[in-house]
């Protein structure tokens, strides 16, 4: 598969998989009906890839939705995404997915090789207009030789305009992966977690923790997003308490930021919304 060949797929914004994800979320299921529109940042279970068991890395991954080039770099995470909310997407109707591999950079530092991967995802309706675009940006990593540095960071201020705090759990990460058909190991399996990766324990998924923030966004600061941009700095690990910290910079923009138990910041949002 060419780099830039684009992977068209039909997928349904299931009514029985929205009342999953509210059942994760300790939302009441039967509040969600089909034809309501899906809360904005409820996506990500449309961008579960299909990949067959014997095609998935070593590390669990299942894919990007697209192929490829194998780089030679076993490990990955995720730096950060983009996500633009052009439309609403109706709980029951059928969408096409465009997705694609935007870039490939590699670069080398003092800890080895590593690549960034930016994948595109396009959802449209049947009359084909674009309700949301997506990229993600996914960092590639050499094996781990050695208990990878983490850092635990400078706490940073925790007043802000709205607060929240809690604790993801191993449950709650499983939930979150199994609706997204997501099975890397670093969110599932302790073992190889500690043991492969270097770990103290399993890593938050980093859709998981942008689901956090537009959950914090609609329902405690009550605004409409329209788009966000987040970036991951620090792992977040299961069974330590996160918070989050929403402050408003203008009429059309909100700073959201993830701190981890030191409090100090792992991800930075910038969400515009819709005023």
């Amino acid at each position: 598969m060419e780099q830039n060949e684009h992977v068209i797929s039909e997928e349904v914004c299931s009514l029985s998989t929205v009342r999953k994800v509210a059942s994760m979320l300790d939302l009441v299921p039967s509040d969600f009906q089909k034809g309501d529109l899906l809360p904005r940042g409820w996506h990500f279970f449309l961008f579960a890839g299909n990949v067959r068991r014997s095609d998935i890395r070593a590390d669990g991954f299942p894919g990007f939705g697209v192929a490829i080039p194998d780089l030679g770099l076993p490990r990955l995470v995720l730096g950060g995404r983009t996500v633009e909310f052009l439309g609403d997407i109706c709980i029951g109707e059928t969408l096409e997915r465009t997705s694609y591999v935007a870039s490939i950079s590699e670069k080398e530092n003092a800890t080895g090789r590593m690549a960034f991967v930016k994948i595109q995802h396009e959802l449209r309706n049947k009359n084909a207009d674009l309700l949301l675009n997506e990229v993600q940006t996914f960092i590639l990593l050499e094996a781990s030789t050695s208990k990878p540095v983490i850092t635990e960071g400078t706490p940073i201020s925790q007043e802000a305009q709205a607060k929240k705090s809690l604790t993801p759990d191993a449950l709650q990460l499983f939930q979150y992966s199994a609706l997204g058909f997501n099975s890397h190991k670093i969110h599932l399996d302790r073992s190889y977690a500690q043991d492969v990766e270097g770990y103290p324990n399993l890593l938050v998924n980093g859709g998981l923790a942008s689901l956090y923030v537009t959950e914090f966004l609609r329902t405690t600061c009550g605004v409409t997003l329209a788009r966000f941009q987040a970036k991951h700095s620090a792992p977040l690990f299961c069974n330590s308490e996160l918070t989050l910290l929403a402050n408003p910079i203008d009429a059309n923009t909100w700073e959201v930021k993830i701190c981890n138990s030191n409090q100090a910041l792992a991800v930075s949002i910038e969400a515009q919304i819709n005023a």
